[in-house]
């Protein structure tokens, strides 16, 4: 199977030495992640049949969140603690979409500009959600910031998964009309006026283009049922960016080709790109270090888990439905499984000599020329 890592491996060379665009520092380190990622430069562990006694040797993942061959399991624990959490109410999935005339701003500041992004839509919902003549509380949002159509194109938007529920400032919980969350085109209109405040206030901001601020924006609202099937489909972009590799059809001819479904039609359709083009949009969606792209706003912040399982628990006694504690998730290991018995093999535990020998330095891989970061960008050494 053609996977993201093999494209690396074979173009990210050609793509250093003639970058299509400036090579930021975390997307180097991204390309460095995925080039090592399950081969000799990142070492191994053994895996032992506990029946057989069959030893298997298995290379290191990189862990890394941009790549899809990595943290599948950790995608797996994250649905399975949000599943535990739903509520028994309808969810709502509301959408907010950075304007194209922002969006070659927000590429050059992503950090600044996506934190613009974050606290302005879910101000604009909480405000509009605390209006006495709508909900008159305070709504639980889970909000994923996710950058890329699904043919890889630059297109920052954040989902937001929200519960038809709010708690009003007596400590109350009322529950809207049914169908119904918020209306769109007032939380346009706020969501704007706060945009432009947050970005008016970065270096650069005022010199946007006013009429974009002077024309109608649209915000998606729309029912998703008990909110699992969107769980399910925000799910797997939390662990990686923009594509999985079942996605990747061929890789020849230096050319790139993968399919997608279109979201006006639903047909899929195939997308041939160069080698190095594909990996210059690829690279567009990596997101700055240590930069938070799932948030949990209101009813759904961590402080409030125990407040959330108590409302919980209040809303399934009140439908006459048995009410249980949810699950304890643990988090999932990868071991691989015998090829003779089937059964699940465990980790042979290395001495700690040879666990730090194991831990190489992504940014010394032979396969791509070391590099400097300076004010007047990256230069290779």
């Amino acid at each position: 199977m053609i996977t993201l890592n093999a494209i690396v491996q074979r173009y990210g060379p050609a793509y250093w030495a003639t970058p299509p665009a400036p090579i930021s520092p975390d997307q180097r380190r991204v390309l460095h992640a995925l080039d090592a990622c399950r081969t000799e430069h990142l070492g191994g562990q053994v895996f032992i049949c506990p029946h057989c006694h069959i030893a298997r040797y298995s290379y290191h993942s990189c862990r890394n969140r941009h790549c899809p061959t990595c943290q599948h399991d950790a995608g797996q624990t994250w649905l399975a603690k949000q599943q535990a959490l739903l509520l028994p109410v309808p969810y709502f999935l509301v959408t907010f979409t950075l304007p194209a005339e922002l969006r070659a701003f927000a590429a050059a500041n992503q950090r600044q500009v996506y934190d613009c992004f974050f606290r302005a839509s879910a101000a604009a919902l909480q405000q509009l959600a605390h209006d006495p003549r709508l909900l008159g509380g305070q709504l639980g949002m889970l909000g994923i910031l996710q950058t890329w159509t699904r043919d890889l194109r630059y297109h920052p938007h954040i989902h937001y998964l929200i519960p038809a529920v709010v708690r009003t400032p007596d400590g109350t919980i009322c529950q809207p009309a049914p169908g119904f969350l918020l209306p769109v085109r007032p939380l346009a209109l706020l969501f704007r006026g706060k945009l432009r405040a947050a970005i008016g206030q970065l270096p650069g901001g005022t010199t946007r283009d006013s009429a974009i601020w002077q024309r109608p924006w649209v915000v998606d609202c729309r029912p998703v049922g008990t909110g699992e099937t969107a769980l399910k489909y925000l799910a797997p972009y939390i662990f990686r960016v923009a594509l999985s590799n079942n996605r990747l059809l061929s890789m020849d001819h230096d050319n790139v080709t993968f399919r997608y479904t279109n979201g006006q039609t639903h047909q899929t359709c195939t997308k041939t790109l160069s080698a190095l083009t594909f990996l210059e949009q690829f690279l567009q969606h990596v997101l700055p270090k240590g930069f938070v792209k799932v948030r949990y706003f209101g009813l759904f912040c961590p402080a409030k888990r125990a407040f959330l399982r108590r409302i919980r628990a209040q809303l399934m006694l009140s439908r006459g439905q048995e009410f249980s504690q949810p699950p304890v998730i643990h988090c999932l290991q990868e071991a691989p499984l015998c090829p003779q018995c089937g059964a699940v093999m465990r980790r042979q535990e290395l001495p700690v000599v040879c666990q730090e020998v194991c831990k190489i330095k992504l940014a010394r891989h032979a396969n791509f020329p070391k590099l400097k970061c300076s004010n007047n960008g990256i230069k290779q050494q």
